[in-house]
């Protein structure tokens, strides 16, 4: 059941729940993470071109002025749709929608920015990404991430999807020990710790909850 904003009863969208995730391991997954809360009750996340401004300086990139529209935030939404139903089918064994494998190609076959050298206070390193992008140089480099995200068996395999239930967020799990459950234990691990321990206190079952 839903309230009149359209989100499930029981949950609140706070401004934790609005703030921009750049925790999920690469940079097609970050851009999957702007829409929180799947599937119970999405929270956008990037709306807006002072949000898309946003998510640029988080993931370290710089988006041409003239491009930063809500053209192009339309754009990565349908990007982000994509990414998620290839990453998901990825995940759970089934087929992704002909369609999303389709965009996703098109979106990288624009040549992205060179790599460059550059020379800083601490030495030389190399500077792929510190170009003011154009929109479609922004959504290549997202897509061909993706494209070597699924393409890599490796990491492939350390695909994760959060546990809690009204979470749901994608990520690359990084840690050498046993696979990770929660996308943070800041967040959704410290939920379900303290979902569990009033459950507990009151001596009845349930599902652990997150954020």
């Amino acid at each position: 059941m839903e309230d009149s904003a359209g989100h499930a009863l029981g949950t609140r969208v706070t401004v934790r729940l609005r703030e921009l995730r750049f925790d999920a391991g690469s940079l097609s997954l970050n851009l999957i993470a702007t829409l929180g809360r799947r599937p119970v009750s999405p929270v956008e996340r990037l709306h807006g071109v002072e949000r898309l401004r946003s998510w640029c300086a988080g993931v370290g990139l710089l988006l041409r002025d003239e491009d930063a529209t809500p053209r192009t935030v339309e754009s990565l939404h349908a990007l982000r749709a994509a990414a998620y139903d290839i990453t998901t089918a990825v995940l759970h064994g089934r087929r992704p929608n002909p369609d999303s494998v389709e965009l996703v190609n098109r979106r990288a076959q624009v040549e992205p920015p060179a790599p460059r050298l550059s020379l800083s206070a601490s030495g030389l390193h190399v500077d792929e990404r510190r170009a003011h992008l154009s929109a479609d140089a922004l959504q290549s480099l997202i897509a061909r991430d993706l494209v070597a995200l699924l393409g890599d068996p490796a990491r492939r395999s350390r695909l994760r999807e959060c546990d809690s239930e009204t979470c749901r967020m994608i990520y690359l799990d990084t840690g050498r020990g046993r696979p990770r459950r929660w996308c943070s234990m800041q967040r959704c691990g410290n939920s379900a710790k303290a979902a569990r321990h009033r459950r507990r206190a009151a001596g009845v079952p349930g599902n652990s909850d997150g954020t």
